[in-house]
């Protein structure tokens, strides 16, 4: 069993236990579910950095990431820094994220918040909407092509952004239709955790225009970036290289200062 399994496996146990103790109709009184959503897809087509900064505090690649920094501040930090978005991990066991993580987020900043996730239920999407989320996640590897519809669909019923995450062009092919906003590329192979920018660009010629091009893991460098643009890449999940850092915040300024130069 790989580790993408293993997780899996875990998030349906976890999905189940919380739905028998938390009802759809409880989530839908929530007041952030009325809230206007702030679209990450339309700041990315009009931003010149394309920063999605991660709030991320471990991995199962790299066991701690940052266990110090508590959530609000990493949130005011990237809003001032001038990213895009921020990208949330709600994952406890394998990422040591919550969803309280995400309402203390979205109770200090204005960013669009993607709700980084592991997917496999519309209990999650509707639990997302009902805790600040502007955007969700759905990774192809562990998805059909019907829930990648159904789920999307649903998300964009309730006005949710959807980055949708691809691996491979067996992936892509299965992902691409009209309830997608964003295509995401992750350069990290989910069962080896070996890294490759050339995932990004051997599959963005695969990837229509219509669909906002997002390359996700292994980005460390202004040069990485710059490279990337020129395969029409207009956005770039970046975690381990800020949350390493004492102040990601700062981390992101400097790094966005040095990308306009």
């Amino acid at each position: 069993m790989n580790i993408l399994d293993k997780i899996t496996a875990d998030k349906r146990k976890e999905v189940d236990l919380k739905k028998s103790l938390i009802p759809i109709n409880q989530l839908e009184q929530s007041f952030l579910f009325e809230r206007q959503t702030i679209s990450l897809t339309e700041r990315l087509k009009n931003s010149a950095s394309g920063i999605i900064a991660e709030h991320k505090r471990r991995s199962p690649s790299k066991a701690t990431i940052n266990q110090n920094l508590n959530v609000q501040d990493v949130a005011k930090g990237y809003e001032n820094s001038g990213v895009c978005g921020m990208s949330v991990l709600t994952d406890g066991k394998y990422f040591g994220g919550s969803l309280d993580d995400l309402i203390l987020a979205r109770a200090s900043s204005n960013l669009p918040l993607l709700r980084k996730e592991f997917i496999i239920d519309q209990y999650q999407i509707i639990e997302a909407k009902a805790y600040g989320a502007d955007v969700i996640l759905l990774i192809a590897a562990i998805l059909s092509k019907e829930e990648i519809k159904q789920f999307s669909t649903l998300a964009k019923q309730l006005n949710l952004d959807v980055l949708l995450e691809v691996h491979n062009e067996e992936e892509l092919h299965k992902s691409i239709m009209p309830s997608i906003d964003m295509l995401g590329v992750n350069n990290r192979n989910l069962k080896t955790f070996e890294v490759s920018l050339d995932t990004s660009k051997t599959l963005s010629e695969m990837i229509p225009n219509d669909f906002v091009k997002v390359s996700e893991s292994g980005i460390s460098t202004v040069e990485a970036i710059k490279d990337l643009k020129q395969f029409g890449y207009k956005g770039f999940l970046i975690g381990e290289n800020f949350m390493k850092t004492d102040n990601p915040g700062e981390s992101a300024t400097q790094f966005i200062q040095n990308l306009e130069k």
